[in-house]
């Protein structure tokens, strides 16, 4: 055994892993026990498009019909609701770091398990740069970073900027949404051609963020985008 994993294995035996959800004890390399992650709420049935729960799988809600996404599929890991609301939230507003951490173990090990398609690179949605600095960390770039070394180094790619300041999408009503967002991203594409990119995010509510981020990928010449997301409300 390397030097590293011989310490790996003396902090293991000395400060076991604790359920960040129950308080119990957790698991190697995991802050959740396994009862709480069977109790977790998972989505059974979605529209494909952008991962509304609906009583049976749908192609396309009556919204996506309307007007179709820009991105192709959302994978959402969980409902935005019980434990997994209150770890986004502590993690988000609160800085707890091992909540986040958290949050993307488990959400790598749903979207592994429901078959999620392989991008070529994770694109976390960017915050503005003063709402970086007040926060102290950009949330989705945190969640890709940990994505991508659980899921076997898919590479992350800083490939959109926030323009423009904008108000918090969740203090708008949804009908605002689209206006507040747009021309808010841009997007620059590194070398060579990129098909397939999967963006990041913590939450999903009308999905009208993501919407916009996606345009602008798709207009610089992504071919296929997709969504993934803790959770979806």
């Amino acid at each position: 055994m390397r030097s590293g994993g011989v310490v790996s294995s003396v902090i293991g035996r000395l400060m076991p892993s604790v359920c960040l959800i129950c308080g119990c004890r957790g698991r190697p390399g995991l802050d959740c026990c396994a009862g709480c992650e069977a109790d977790l709420p998972a989505i059974a049935d979605q529209c494909r498009q952008c991962g509304l729960p609906m009583p049976t799988p749908t192609r396309a809600c009556g919204r996506c019909s309307r007007r179709p996404p820009a991105f192709r599929r959302t994978w959402p890991a969980f409902a935005y609701t019980g434990p997994v609301e209150r770890l986004v939230h502590r993690f988000k507003f609160h800085r707890d770091l091992a909540s986040g951490r958290l949050l993307a173990n488990l959400t790598a090990r749903r979207l592994a398990a429901v078959g999620a398609h392989r991008p070529q690179a994770l694109v976390p949605v960017p915050l503005h740069w003063r709402r970086h600095l007040w926060r102290g960390f950009n949330q989705s770039g945190m969640l890709a970073d940990d994505l991508s070394r659980q899921l076997g180094g898919i590479p992350v790619a800083a490939m959109l900027n926030r323009s423009r300041a904008t108000p918090a999408q969740s203090a708008l009503p949804a009908a605002s949404r689209g206006a507040n967002v747009r021309g808010a991203f841009r997007a620059r594409l590194p070398g060579g051609r990129v098909r397939h990119v999967a963006l990041v995010d913590d939450v999903m509510t009308t999905g009208t963020t993501l919407d916009a981020c996606a345009r602008v990928l798709r207009q610089a010449g992504v071919e296929w985008v997709d969504v993934w997301v803790v959770a979806r409300a």
